[in-house]
């Protein structure tokens, strides 16, 4: 049985966060998950979802110094030392939280670097995963239509990384809408990688709506994430099209129940 978690970074994005929180657990969401939450105190947020009967999953690592198109930094060559701090900060919020998850953002490297860019990338993970045996660090690709040069969009590429760390807290974020974008095929991407799939969000293809339009069907999606034994939670990582509330029929639309 399906089990959404509402992100907030995208749903109810007119409110401050702790009324986002409320209007999940209203809505019926009994997780939530977070993109950069580091301007608010994690025990506000703690304490929240702990009156609500909410469970926070995850956040992400710092996007970095935007100005730059950065987009994280745990693939960034000489960026060591500023990795080592934006995780850092993850790891103290997302303790102090209750969060159990941490989405590592790579960040944009030019072609010409992307080998040295990947030997980075897993030392950095090697010492992040040992640094947090507590957390589940997640790889999420993001496709190149959204964020040009971003260091990875395949789950296969994810997956070579996992193999190379050999760290068990270390999996993929799977989300249907920038593997859609980016690669097609989502089922048999689904089933191969599965073992290593820790978190699945949804959004509709190629409109990251509400996923009730566009090219993938998820009442198929969840069917056959239910035939394969995933167990996990399913994060809604869409952008409404109008207000938040206003496009949650598509939960019904579906035959689907949010927890």
């Amino acid at each position: 049985m399906a089990r959404f978690s509402a992100n907030l970074g995208f749903l109810w994005p007119d409110r401050p966060l702790l009324d986002r929180i409320d209007a999940a657990a209203a809505a019926g969401f009994r997780a939530i998950e977070l993109h950069w939450p580091y301007d608010f105190p994690p025990q506000y947020v703690r304490a929240r979802c702990e009156a609500l009967g909410l469970t926070l999953l995850g956040i992400n690592t710092s996007p970095g110094d935007t100005g730059k198109g950065e987009f994280g930094r745990a693939a960034l060559a000489g960026c060591r030392q500023a990795f080592e701090a934006d995780f850092e900060q993850a790891l103290d919020w997302a303790r102090l939280a209750g969060a159990s998850a941490i989405h590592v953002m790579a960040g944009v490297v030019e072609p010409a670097r992307k080998d040295e860019a990947q030997a980075v990338l897993v030392e950095n993970l090697k010492q992040a995963a040992a640094r947090a045996p507590d957390m589940t660090l997640l790889l999420e690709g993001i496709n190149q239509r959204d964020k040009p040069g971003y260091f990875y969009s395949t789950i296969a590429k994810k997956a070579d990384i996992i193999r190379q760390i050999g760290a068990s807290n270390v999996k993929i974020m799977f989300d249907a809408y920038h593997v859609g974008i980016a690669e097609g095929d989502i089922f048999a991407r689904l089933k191969t990688h599965l073992p290593l799939i820790a978190h699945v969000q949804i959004a509709a293809v190629p409109s990251r709506a509400e996923p009730d339009e566009g090219e993938i069907h998820y009442g198929n999606l969840i069917g056959e994430l239910d035939r394969l034994g995933y167990h996990g939670w399913i994060g809604c990582e869409y952008k409404p099209r109008a207000g938040t509330d206003e496009g949650l029929h598509w939960v019904q639309d579906l035959g689907a129940r949010l927890y």
